[in-house]
């Protein structure tokens, strides 16, 4: 009963954003001048009901505060509601998940080799922009990784991503060159977590075959 009514909760939510997305967006973008804390907070509530990609939102953000103090407030809101839609996932879908994982034995062995390097998984799944984020949440809450692990990897995971966000969107309403510096500065982060992730791969297969 108390699945059921999050469940319904949540999805009255969405359907009150998604019929007053206008008005939401207006009255978020007019709260500058009000409080960042409940910029923060509609902010949450568009990522974790994306009826507005959320890219968007974080571009408007950006528009409204600058690249770095609006990159910092679209990352909590971001890394809020992926650690909600987390605990929301975990608490009322975990058991079918778990049901349906262990129904496909190939799945199930990528599950477990999912958990035992979650927390590098985690991280650099969230610095591929093309990865839904709603897949690395629910994927992550119906396994058994620890929420700590989620939070800080998830955490880290999207800095570049919003910081990407704001910027872009201060660039809109400002002639800086912050742009190609922002864009070079994740390709960058990219490059070289996929290059130390696969060392990593490396060096636990060599210690593996030593271990034969």
């Amino acid at each position: 009963m108390n699945k059921l009514l999050m469940f319904i909760f949540y999805l009255f939510i969405a359907i009150s954003i998604f019929v007053y997305q206008d008005e939401l967006l207006f009255w978020f973008q007019q709260t500058k001048d009000s409080s960042i804390f409940l910029v923060m907070f509609i902010a949450t509530l568009f990522a974790l009901f994306p009826i507005i990609p959320f890219p968007i939102i974080g571009g408007i953000i950006g528009a409204m505060y600058g690249t770095f103090l609006g990159g910092f407030v679209t990352w909590v809101a971001s890394t809020a509601a992926s650690l909600i839609m987390f605990l929301f996932i975990r608490f009322v879908f975990q058991n079918y998940g778990l049901k349906v994982i262990h129904r496909y034995k190939k799945l199930e062995m990528i599950t477990l080799m999912f958990e035992r390097n979650a927390f590098i998984t985690i991280l650099v799944s969230r610095l591929i922009p093309f990865i839904p984020s709603i897949v690395i949440n629910a994927y992550s809450a119906v396994s058994r990784v620890s929420f700590i692990s989620y939070a800080v990897a998830s955490s880290l995971g999207k800095i570049p991503a919003m910081l990407l966000f704001a910027v872009l969107g201060h660039s809109f309403v400002s002639s800086n060159q912050e742009v190609l510096f922002v864009i070079g500065i994740y390709a960058l982060i990219i490059l070289m977590t996929i290059y130390f992730y696969s060392r990593w791969k490396k060096s636990l297969f060599q210690q593996k075959e030593q271990n034969k």
